[in-house]
C-alpha cells in the first residue's frame, strides 16, 4: 500500500506542478489532489504542512472510509426499499417529478422524501455499528439515569480514566426505543416528518444521528457520502423497480470489523445483496 501510495502522490504532485500558472484547478478535483494542492501552497506555513508519509497515510482512509461505507449504506437503502414497497413508490414519484436526469446537488437536497429515506437508512442500517475513543484525561460522565453495579450500589455518574478505551454503540443509540419509540427497529422514512423530542438530545454532526459521529473528530467526508448516496438512489429508483430476491427476513448483517453489510443469511458466503431489478415503465 505504501509503495502504491508513493507512486500516486508523486504523480499527483507532478500534475499539480505542471498546471501551475493555469487558472483552472489542474484538471483534477479528487480528494488527494485537493489535499496536495493545499499542502503545496506557498501560503501554508511549513509547520502546518503534511510530509509525504503523512499524506500517503490518508489514502487508505479515502478508499475504505469513503467507498465501503457508502457502498454498504446504499445497498441497505435498496434492500429497505425492496421490502417497503410503499416507500419505494413514494420516493420514485418524487424523483420522477424532477425534469432532468442530471440534477444538481441543490435539487437533490431539496427533495424531502429522498432526505427521509437516506436518514432512515443511515439510522436503521448504520454502516459503522460502533466506534472507539481513548480518554486523553481523567473525567466523570454524568448519567441520565442511575445504574446499579454488581455489588448493588447505585451510581449517577461514570468515572473515566486517562488512557481508557470507550466503546460508542452507534447502531444501538440509533435504534434505542427509549429515544425513537417502540418501532425504532423498523424502516419508516415518514418518521422524519415529525421526530420525537428526545431525538434532539443526540449530539450527532448530522440529523441527530451518531452514524457520522459527533464533535471535532466526526466523519470528515460525510457530506460527500450523502451526495453519492442520493445520486445513486436518484438514478436507480427512477429507472428500476426493486423486488426482493430472497424471502423477507432472509437478508441480515455481515459484520466485518466496524462495518456491517447486507448478506444472505441462509447459505450466504460473505456480504452480498441479491435483488430483482425490473425496468420501470410509467405507462404500465
Amino acid at each position: 500500500m505504501f509503495s502504491i501510495g508513493s507512486q500516486i502522490v508523486s504523480k499527483s504532485k507532478a500534475d499539480i506542478k505542471a498546471s501551475e500558472g493555469e487558472k483552472t484547478l489542474g484538471g483534477k478535483r479528487d480528494l488527494l489532489s485537493a489535499l496536495l494542492r493545499v499542502n503545496m501552497s506557498t501560503t501554508i506555513p511549513e509547520t502546518q504542512r503534511l510530509n509525504d508519509t503523512e499524506v500517503i497515510a490518508q489514502i487508505p482512509s479515502f478508499f475504505f472510509a469513503g467507498h465501503e461505507t457508502t457502498s454498504a449504506a446504499t445497498a441497505w437503502a435498496l434492500y429497505a426499499l425492496s421490502v417497503n414497497t410503499a416507500a419505494q413508490t413514494k420516493l420514485r414519484e418524487e424523483l420522477l417529478a424532477i425534469s432532468t436526469e442530471n440534477p444538481t446537488m441543490d435539487e437533490l437536497n431539496s427533495l424531502p422524501y429522498l432526505e427521509y429515506v437516506v436518514r432512515e437508512t443511515l439510522r436503521v442500517h448504520a454502516p459503522v455499528v460502533f466506534n472507539l475513543r481513548m480518554a486523553m484525561e481523567d473525567d466523570v460522565l454524568p448519567l441520565s439515569k442511575p445504574y446499579i453495579d454488581k455489588e448493588g450500589k447505585s451510581h449517577d455518574s461514570l468515572p473515566i480514566h486517562k488512557g481508557q478505551m470507550i466503546h460508542i454503540p452507534i447502531l444501538a443509540v440509533n435504534t434505542d426505543k427509549e429515544i425513537w419509540g417502540e418501532d425504532a427497529d423498523e424502516f419508516k422514512p415518514e418518521r422524519w416528518a415529525k421526530i420525537p423530542d428526545s431525538v434532539s438530545t443526540i449530539p450527532g454532526v448530522w440529523a441527530n444521528l451518531l452514524t457520522f459521529f459527533a464533535g471535532p473528530h466526526n466523519c470528515i467526508g460525510f457530506r460527500f457520502s450523502l451526495a453519492e448516496m442520493k445520486a445513486l438512489l436518484f438514478t436507480l429508483v427512477r429507472a428500476f423497480e426493486l423486488e426482493q430476491a430472497v424471502p423477507k427476513g432472509g437478508i441480515g448483517p455481515s459484520i466485518t470489523g466496524l462495518l456491517q453489510s447486507p448478506m444472505v443469511l441462509a447459505g450466504g458466503k460473505g456480504s452480498g445483496l441479491p435483488l430483482i431489478l425490473k425496468p420501470y415503465n410509467a405507462q404500465l
